[in-house]
């Protein structure tokens, strides 16, 4: 077996997708990298990803299939997947190479014993003025040892967990039967929140492991794309919102608890900013029918929500909406997180 599958999903992912899957070899034999070509027709993706494979055929798989969006090609990547870990890695990110050996080493190590998950750290590498920030999880999980959730500390505004510090167990993945949907954006925070709750020991490296690249106008994380996709947002959300019943969840780990509540409060506050800047009837009335579809399955959470930051963005008033849209501009110029 494998030690980890890496699921690199493309489309039309030429100009830069040598870069990711150069940096994930280092890893060597003992490493699996699943190449998921998403019905590329504008370049040579396919063609690239024959070569890899042909050339590096005991650590390359190249898969191809119809277009189906970022969730599928994930759902094609766990598929195919035969490592002991799977982890997605973005054609356009990459992976620091010291990391990825300690990584290697700690996976070797571990044997019989494995947690269910890895967590490690990222960086936002900004294009856009060569900057870069690390998010590192070191004052809230115990540093190389086995832990539950309830082990950790709070964790601090901007320093959540994301698909890029995720490296779950294939078989946790594959037993409770993740399936992200199809042509849908946005879908890392199905692969985050609906499997946590499954996680019954986690294991953090703090290792600046993976390279988060942003900052391209076209990227799913643009302010603008957001705005053009918000129906696709707002799908994901009430995807995780039927997922786990979070008040069974606060009976057996309070802190687990108080993380996906978290996750749900952001989830629900980016919709309903992005909502508000977009403005109009139609938007608010999707803003009422989110908030009013969190009250029908979860009146608990809903009542925690409305009593958060996001609460305010709930309101349709003209003033609490400037208000909340200028205190989103603060935020995203603190944390660059688009």
């Amino acid at each position: 077996m494998k030690l980890i599958s890496f699921a690199v999903p493309c489309f039309n992912s030429a100009e830069y997708m040598d870069k990711c899957i150069e940096s994930l070899l280092k890893a060597g034999e003992e490493a699996e990298i699943i190449i998921v070509n998403d019905g590329s027709t504008k370049d040579n993706t396919k063609e690239i990803a024959d070569a890899y494979a042909e050339k590096y055929p005991t650590i390359i798989k190249a898969v191809h299939k119809e277009n189906g969006g970022h969730g599928d090609a994930c759902n094609f990547g766990l598929k195919n997947a035969t490592g002991k870990y799977f982890k997605v890695v973005d054609s356009d990110d990459w992976v620091d190479e010291q990391a990825l050996k300690k990584i290697m080493d700690t996976i070797r190590a571990f044997e019989d014993n494995a947690p269910d998950c890895l967590l490690v750290n990222y960086v936002y590498e900004h294009v856009y003025n060569n900057t870069s920030r690390l998010v590192s999880y070191v004052k809230e999980c115990p540093v190389e040892k086995e832990f539950t959730f309830e082990d950790t500390k709070k964790f601090a505004v901007g320093k959540f967990i994301a698909m890029h510090s995720l490296i779950y167990k294939t078989s946790l993945l594959k037993d409770i039967g993740l399936e992200l949907p199809k042509h849908t954006f946005y879908v890392d925070n199905i692969l985050i929140y609906q499997p946590l709750p499954y996680v019954k020991s986690f294991y953090y490296l703090n290792v600046d492991f993976y390279r988060y690249f942003i900052g391209r106008p076209d990227q799913s994380v643009a302010e603008s794309v957001i705005m053009k996709r918000i129906d696709q947002h707002i799908r994901v959300t009430k995807i995780m919102l039927g997922c786990h019943n979070l008040n069974e969840i606060a009976k057996k780990s309070p802190k687990l608890y108080k993380y996906m509540l978290s996750h749900i409060s952001i989830m629900m506050t980016i919709n309903s900013i992005y909502l508000i800047k977009i403005g109009g009837k139609e938007s608010y009335q999707k803003k009422k029918e989110l908030w009013q579809e969190l009250k029908g399955k979860d009146i608990i959470t809903y009542k925690k929500c409305k009593r958060k930051f996001v609460g305010l963005t709930s309101y349709n008033n003209k003033i609490v909406c400037n208000i909340c849209k200028g205190i989103y501009v603060i935020v995203r110029k603190i944390f660059k997180f688009n």
